[in-house]
């Protein structure tokens, strides 16, 4: 019997839990640009091209290791414009009545696959290290969450950054060392440059011609579109920006859109790269000598602890919290958001580097975007949805 395998935008890994429990002689994989996901907010055109362009590889990938894929293109006629409206295209081609899938990482896709007339299976999307049991047991009976005690269970589990039950080091947390600012005459190498393939080219043209008006610029586009080119990021980061990392992490340059930031975080989103391949390559580099312990742990904390708590915190809170407005404020987001002119410089550099590069460090988004938000006492649900737009490696359960 022929079962269906649904891949999203954002599941591009071979370890995918809905890949390994699928039969490739038999199954069909199903992977799906449609409108519902490019449109639901105006996304930054390069957000749309890096996943459309990662996707499309990825596809070719698994037809590389075997694998039927049923591959839906934005621009094709027979498009159904949405993910479940695919599903059941392709469950009528292929006879198909049952639909094996990873579970996705938004609540809107999770209600919307399970309102699909189709037997569906959803396997737990264990790319992440704590599982949503794991996450509502540590949260349990605690007055406040803080994300600095569920990090060190982080540590203790995976073993990262341990010397036998005790922290590296003697402490958990070296955040204090990690506050310099940035002096202009150092050298940085930002991420590394990339190479334009025919794949690339034709999801560029299609981005231009159909999202003309969104906010950002499209080219040049700058992000790699496949696993060995994030695999190739995360070593230049390692070589290159690691070292200096944790000291000048708080740092802002105007002019400098990147510092020694590694410029990663769409492809860990992205499935690209996986959490625990990425710091276990950057917990080798301490090992090795190659990097001190203040930017390996400051690293090692953005990924098995920030990242892993606030989804922990978005599906321990249920499909509600991106629309909780705890402190009442109402007032619209600024035009200046949206690329309008301010007086307020470091607004302007922030929104203008948004613009042009999809990208944005966190002391840019939390300090000088967030920052002012919260001050200026606009809508909370406003400003989840301009970070959800404009951000290559936004996802609700990351913004919300």
């Amino acid at each position: 019997m022929v079962r269906l395998v649904l891949v999203l935008g954002d599941q591009l890994t071979d370890s995918l839990s809905a890949l390994q429990q699928a039969d490739k002689h038999t199954d069909v994989v199903v992977m799906a640009e449609v409108a519902a996901e490019a449109e639901y907010v105006p996304h930054h055109p390069k957000k749309i091209a890096f996943l459309f362009a990662a996707m499309r590889k990825f596809a070719v990938h698994l037809r590389a290791e075997g694998w039927q894929v049923a591959y839906t293109k934005l621009d094709d006629p027979e498009n159904a414009g949405s993910i479940p409206a695919e599903l059941l295209r392709r469950a009528q081609d292929c006879g198909a009545q049952t639909v094996l899938a990873t579970e996705p990482g938004e609540w809107r896709l999770i209600h919307a696959l399970q309102d699909v007339p189709l037997t569906m299976t959803l396997l737990p999307d264990d790319r992440f290290l704590a599982t949503h049991k794991e996450f509502e047991d540590w949260a349990e009976g605690r007055k406040a969450l803080r994300m600095e005690y569920f990090y060190r269970d982080m540590r203790r589990k995976t073993g990262l950054l341990m010397d036998g039950d005790k922290p590296a080091g003697g402490k958990w947390n070296f955040d204090h060392d990690n506050r310099k600012p940035a002096k202009p005459d150092m050298f940085r190498a930002g991420p590394p440059k990339i190479e334009v393939d025919p794949i690339l080219t034709e999801v560029l043209e299609l981005v231009a011609a159909r999202f003309p008006d969104n906010f950002g610029t499209l080219h040049p586009f700058q992000f790699q579109t496949d696993r060995a080119g994030a695999l190739h990021a995360l070593e230049h980061f390692v070589t290159q920006s690691l070292p200096d990392f944790g000291t000048y992490q708080d740092a802002m340059v105007e002019g400098d859109p990147y510092l020694y930031h590694a410029v990663i975080g769409l492809y860990l989103n992205a499935g690209l790269l996986t959490p625990l391949e990425v710091c276990k390559r950057v917990e080798q580099a301490y090992l090795d000598g190659l990097a001190p312990l203040n930017s390996v742990e400051g690293f090692i904390r953005q990924i098995i602890g920030w990242r892993e708590f606030v989804r922990g915190v978005y599906f321990l809170e249920g499909p509600d919290y991106p629309r909780r407005n705890a402190l009442n404020h109402q007032r619209k987001l600024p035009a200046f958001y949206w690329g309008a002119e301010t007086r307020m410089n470091c607004i302007s550099q922030a929104v203008g580097q948004t613009r042009d590069l999809a990208y944005a460090h966190h002391i840019q988004r939390l300090m000088v975007t967030g920052n002012f938000a919260l001050l200026a006492g606009v809508n909370p649900a406003q400003v989840h949805e301009w970070y959800l737009a404009v951000y290559a490696d936004a996802y609700e359960w990351v913004e919300a």
